[in-house]
Formats: structure tokens, C-alpha cells, sequence
């Protein structure tokens, strides 16, 4: 790849996208495509169309998803296999079209099986059931991930997959209800040790910049804070996380207890 060439970069403001367009800067690729939602909706294939008909690509880099954490896969399954299946389908096919014989594909490491042995294999897609919770995205990945295969089968072309495992990182989703597990726990360990110095202007700060606290956070922030000022030492207060429950495949909430050296 030569720094001159043109590079589509769907996805350059989120968390993958942006490090991807960091490091294709920093290696001097200054010919980088890129859109907003706003200016190229990826779901809509006439508007792709259009795009690659008017845009000279070399390269295509697919880092744009409707990602999110456990508790939105599990309640918007339907956003998330629509809107996954129709970018991926309308940026692979409408590459093609243009001639763009190299693409590369972000998938996901929730595409293989739940109870996959570890560590994990690519053999092992497709090999069982995949995880309830996650299925909807999990399938539109997988779809994708055959969309490449079968266009370079077909057509000759080298389009590949790779598979993120749990990324974390500068602009990543912090939002309490449908972020991952990591930033989602290092938001809360965050919050915990600002109730811990009782700093709510700090909290009232994060709130501003990230998204609004649940309540059942606030008063467990709220537990930290007086269990403090008691005993800043053998406070038993906690930091609300996510459990599923295999069982029923609801969701319910546990309590992890609060140790200063954790912090």
C-alpha cells in the first residue's frame, strides 16, 4: 500500500476507527476517505452507491458497526442485525462494483461459539451455539465475515477479516447501560473512587462528559461516600455490575465489594 493511495474508512469516529485513522496518519497515509453518519448514511445502499461512484478508492477498511454492551444487544436485537447486515452488505458489494480489490473487515470475537474451548480457534466458528445475549450481532459478523469469503471466491478479490477481541480505549462508549465491560468498568471503579473523596463535582463532571448515571449507581455512589466518612478503611459499600443470568437469560445485579487496594 502506497501512502499516495486512497483509503475508505467507514467508522473513523469511533474507538477502532479513530486509532486506525491515528495510525494511518502517523505512517504518513494522508489520503484517507472518511464520513459522518450525517454525510453518508452506510445503511442506505443507494447513498453508498453513490459514493463509490463518485469516490476514487484503492482501499477499503471496515471499522463502522452499531456496537454495544450486553443489556442493548439483548434488548434492540433487531437494530443490531439490520443495521450491522445492511453496512456491511452495501460496503463489501458496492467495493466490489469499484474495482476495489482490498478490504479489510473488523468482526468480533463473539462469533464463536458460547461455550467454545479456550483458548479459542478459528475453527471453531460455526461449530455450536452461539451466546443468547449476542446472537443478533454475532450473526450479522458472521455474515459478513462470509460475504468476504464468498466475494474473493467468486471474484478473485482479497477482501480479509479480522477479529478485535475486547478493545478499550480513547473515544470508546462509557455510557452505564449499553457500553461494554471494560469501559464500563473502568467508568465505575472511576466514579467509586470519586464518591470515595466525596468529590461530587467530579462526578457531576463525568456525568457532563459521559452520559447520565443511573439511580441505582447514584446511591450506591451515595453509600460509598457516607461509608467513608465513617470508616474510609472498612467501608462495606459497592460498585453495581452486569450479570447474566444463564438460567432465565434475564439480567440481574450483584454487588462487588469495595477494597482500597483496588483502587
Amino acid at each position: 500500500m502506497k501512502t499516495e493511495d486512497s483509503i475508505f474508512l467507514a467508522g473513523h469516529r469511533g474507538m477502532v476507527g479513530s486509532a486506525i485513522f491515528r495510525c494511518l496518519q502517523a505512517g504518513g497515509y494522508d489520503n484517507i476517505i472518511a464520513r459522518t453518519h450525517n454525510e453518508l448514511d452506510l445503511s442506505d445502499q443507494k447513498a453508498v452507491r453513490k459514493f463509490f461512484d463518485r469516490e476514487k478508492i484503492d482501499y477499503v477498511i471496515i471499522a463502522a458497526a452499531k456496537v454495544g454492551g450486553i443489556y442493548s444487544n439483548n434488548t434492540y436485537p433487531a437494530e443490531f442485525i439490520y443495521n450491522n447486515l445492511m453496512i456491511e452488505a452495501n460496503i463489501i458489494h458496492e467495493a466490489w462494483q469499484a474495482g476495489v480489490e482490498r478490504l479489510i473487515f473488523l468482526g468480533s470475537s463473539c462469533i464463536y461459539p458460547k461455550h467454545a474451548m479456550q483458548p479459542m480457534k478459528e475453527e471453531a466458528l460455526l461449530s455450536g451455539p452461539l451466546e443468547p445475549t449476542n446472537e443478533a450481532y454475532a450473526i450479522a459478523k458472521i455474515a459478513g465475515i462470509k460475504l468476504c469469503e464468498s466475494y474473493n471466491r467468486q471474484y478473485g478479490t482479497r477482501y480479509r477479516s479480522v477479529m478485535p477481541t475486547n478493545l478499550y480505549g480513547p473515544n470508546d462508549n462509557f455510557d452505564l447501560t449499553n457500553s461494554h465491560v471494560l469501559p464500563a468498568l473502568i467508568r465505575k471503579f472511576h466514579l467509586a473512587k470519586l464518591a470515595e473523596h466525596d468529590d461530587w463535582e467530579g462526578i457531576h463532571r463525568d456525568e457532563l462528559k459521559y452520559g447520565t448515571i443511573p439511580e441505582d449507581i447514584q446511591e450506591s455512589l451515595k453509600s460509598i461516600s457516607k461509608q467513608n466518612s465513617k470508616s474510609p478503611l472498612q467501608g462495606r459499600s459497592g460498585i453495581m455490575l452486569w450479570e447474566a443470568d444463564c438460567r432465565s437469560e434475564n439480567f440481574s445485579m450483584w454487588m462487588i465489594w469495595r477494597q482500597p487496594a483496588f483502587y
